[in-house]
C-alpha cells in the first residue's frame, strides 16, 4: 500500500521516545537528530514538552525535553532549518506564562493532548496558543474507550474552535486498520472544516499499518519516530514512512544515519518495542502502564504469567 496523497511527517523521537529514558538525551543527540530530519524532509520535528516543571512532581529527574525552556532551546538549536519544531503540552501541566509569542519563539506547533473530558479546557488552551501566533492541534488521547456520545460532544466544540489538527490518537495501540479507516470517517462527517492527524503505537504490530490507512483515508499529519522509539511498544517508525510515502522531498539515507550512528546504541541500553507484555495490554485494550511494571520486575519475561494476571480472575489472591 503507497500513499499518492499529500501528508506531513511529524517526528516525535524525543518527546515520545522521552518516555522510555526519562528525556535523557544529549544536546548532541538532538542536534544530529535535527540535521538528519532536515536532510530527510521530514516537516516536524516535536522536540519535547513544553510543560512546566513547578506543576509535576518528580521534576527535578527528568531530562530537560521535558520542560522546554527557551532560553535552552535556543542554545539548542542554534540555526533553525527547514524541518518545523513542535513541542506538545498536557492539560494541568502547562503554566501558560511560560508560552512566548512565537515570533520569540523557536517553536512552530504546540499541541495539546487530553482525555475527551477535559476537551473544553483543552480547546481554551489551544485558542491562547492561536493567539499567540502558534499552529495548534488537539490530541484526543486514548479514543478506543471512548463512547460515541462523547465524541459527539466533543465534536460539536472542536468545530466551533481555531484548532488547526485534530488528531485520532490510538493510545493503547490496540485498533484495527478498519478502526482507523471508521473513526477516520466520523472525524470527517463531523470535523469538515478541520485537517486530521494520527498517532498510533505498535502494540499489536500494526503502528505502520494503521498510519498507512490514516493517511490513505486522507489524514494529513502523521506521528512518527525514528526506530519506533516511544513508550511501550513504541511508535510507528519514521524509517518507513519516509521510505513508503511518495514525496519527492523525503530521503532514507539521513534517517538510517541518524539510526545507525545514535539509535541503535540507545537501543542496547533502553527498551521499547514490540514485546509480549506490550501486545497483552493492546489486545485488552489497556494503558501500557502494567506491562511497562512487568517488564521492570525479575519475571519480565514470564508472559503467561502476565497475560493471567490481566486475564484470569483472583489470579493474585
Amino acid at each position: 500500500m503507497i500513499t499518492e496523497k499529500s501528508h506531513n511527517i511529524v517526528d516525535c523521537t524525543v518527546r515520545d521516545g522521552g518516555l522510555v529514558n526519562n528525556w535523557d538525551f544529549s544536546v548532541d543527540f538532538v542536534q544530529y537528530l535535527y540535521k538528519c530530519l532536515n536532510e530527510a524532509g521530514v516537516d516536524y520535528m516535536e522536540i519535547g514538552y513544553k510543560n512546566s516543571p513547578k506543576l509535576l512532581k518528580g521534576s527535578e529527574s527528568s531530562g530537560p525535553w521535558r520542560f522546554l525552556n527557551d532560553d535552552f532551546l535556543q542554545d539548542a538549536i542554534q540555526e533553525k532549518q527547514t524541518t518545523k519544531l513542535s513541542a506538545m503540552v498536557d492539560i494541568g501541566r502547562v503554566d501558560v506564562n511560560d508560552i512566548l509569542p512565537r515570533e520569540k519563539s523557536l517553536l512552530d506547533l504546540i499541541r495539546v493532548a487530553c482525555y475527551i473530558k477535559d476537551v473544553d479546557e483543552a480547546l481554551e488552551l489551544v485558542r491562547l496558543f492561536h493567539d499567540r501566533g502558534y499552529e495548534t492541534t488537539l490530541n484526543i488521547m486514548a479514543l478506543s474507550n471512548v463512547k460515541e456520545n462523547q465524541l459527539d460532544e466533543a465534536f460539536e466544540m472542536i468545530s466551533r474552535s481555531v484548532v488547526d489538527v485534530v488528531y485520532i490518537v490510538d493510545s493503547y495501540g490496540s485498533l484495527m486498520p478498519n478502526d482507523i479507516r471508521n473513526l477516520v470517517k466520523t472525524f470527517r462527517k463531523h470535523l469538515k472544516n478541520k485537517r486530521l492527524g494520527a498517532h498510533m503505537h505498535n502494540n499489536l504490530q500494526l503502528g505502520f499499518a494503521n498510519t498507512l490507512t490514516a493517511a490513505d483515508n486522507g489524514v494529513e499529519l502523521l506521528d512518527s519516530s525514528v526506530y519506533g522509539m516511544g513508550r511501550a511498544a513504541g511508535n510507528c517508525p519514521t524509517e518507513l514512512l519516509v521510505a513508503q510515502l511518495r514525496n519527492a522531498n523525503y530521503s532514507l539515507r539521513p534517517v538510517l544515519d541518524m539510526i545507525e550512528k545514535y539509535m541503535i546504541p540507545l537501543r542496547d541500553r533502553e527498551e521499547w518495542g514490540y514485546l509480549i507484555p506490550y501486545m497483552i495490554t493492546g489486545m485488552l485494550g489497556e494503558h501500557p502502564r502494567s506491562a511497562m511494571a512487568f517488564r521492570s520486575s525479575p519475571d519480565k519475561d514470564m508472559a503467561l504469567q502476565f497475560y493471567d494476571m490481566l486475564t484470569v480472575p483472583n489470579v493474585n489472591s
